[in-house]
């Protein structure tokens, strides 16, 4: 979605403006508002936006139910304000119907320009947490939206509830030779592979994290762990944190057999005779596992990665 280093953010976020139910809903009058229902934005080749009028009139015509609205920041250059309204259609829809002036973050995310592709990563992962945390895991009564949608707080007992993400590693082995690891899982179309990945563990760092996801799915023992950059990847509430490392016995790989099962060393001449024959499928552009690879190919004399690629 950006580059594995990243940009700079285009968005204030304004926490000093959570506590102020007055000023959010002067926010709110003048605010460009991104509609997120059942896993999908409202937009089509790109992001559509509504103002609080054109919700109001969705509600008012029984289309959609009120939802609830978060607060995501300020263009600061623009002084624009952003939220994202999170409701549901108010009567039965099919899966095709809901695809009607929808859209996924899948589908559009490496398209967007770089303000509004940051305000779909905030507002998808903001509206799946949202989604998830109806009830107060410590008492289990309802909670409620606050602090512009940064928290929930339970009804009862009055206990705050934040956001989670969860933290995976996402690894781009290579060895002496220069040439890259990748793997196959069972779940993925033939000819499918990409980097190596895994959550993090209570406990664990992440550069143990990289050495213990390599090693168990794919047998090498990897060195000289290096930080490359990281990805909000809401599907449903993660952050990727991408790294290269170095093998010093590639021909130990093999694969676990249940989360991989094969795995292959690629030269640049190889990636690039299998991604144009259509033999190898890989990770969508907007992946840092994309990114990665793609880094990692260009590095030593800058030609460009085309090819198929493939989410499944």
């Amino acid at each position: 979605m950006s580059a594995i280093n990243g940009q700079p953010s285009k968005m204030d976020r304004s926490g000093e403006l959570r506590n102020s139910p007055e000023a959010l809903e002067k926010l709110w009058s003048r605010a460009k508002v991104l509609h997120f229902a059942d896993g999908r934005l409202a937009g089509d080749q790109s992001l559509s936006f509504l103002n609080a009028q054109d919700i109001d009139q969705k509600v008012a015509s029984d289309e959609f139910v009120k939802g609830e609205r978060y607060f995501l920041g300020i263009d600061t250059e623009n002084n624009q304000s952003y939220f994202v309204w999170n409701s549901e259609w108010k009567h039965p829809k099919t899966d095709e119907e809901k695809k009607v002036g929808f859209t996924s973050l899948r589908e559009i995310g490496a398209n967007l320009p770089p303000l509004e592709i940051e305000l779909a990563l905030h507002a998808v992962a903001l509206s799946n947490w949202h989604n998830s945390h109806p009830c107060c895991s410590k008492c289990g009564a309802q909670t409620k939206v606050d602090l512009g949608g940064a928290v929930r707080t339970c009804i009862k007992d009055q206990s705050q509830h934040h956001p989670r993400t969860d933290s995976a590693v996402i690894v781009l082995v290579r060895d002496k030779d220069d040439r890259i690891l990748l793997g196959h899982q069972p779940v993925w179309p033939e000819g499918r592979f990409s980097c190596f990945a895994g959550f993090l563990e209570p406990g664990e760092t992440f550069e143990q994290c990289v050495s213990r996801e390599v090693f168990e799915e794919s047998g090498v023992t990897v060195s000289q762990i290096n930080y490359l950059g990281s990805q909000p990847w809401p599907f449903p509430a993660s952050i990727m944190i991408a790294f290269e490392a170095l093998v010093d016995d590639p021909k130990s790989a093999r694969p676990d057999g249940d989360e991989i099962t094969e795995v292959r060393w690629f030269s640049r001449d190889e990636l690039k005779l299998a991604t144009t024959d259509g033999t190898l499928l890989l990770p969508p552009a907007i992946s840092v596992a994309r990114k990665m690879i793609e880094r990692w190919f260009s590095a030593k004399d800058g030609r460009g990665l085309t090819g198929g690629e493939t989410w499944r």
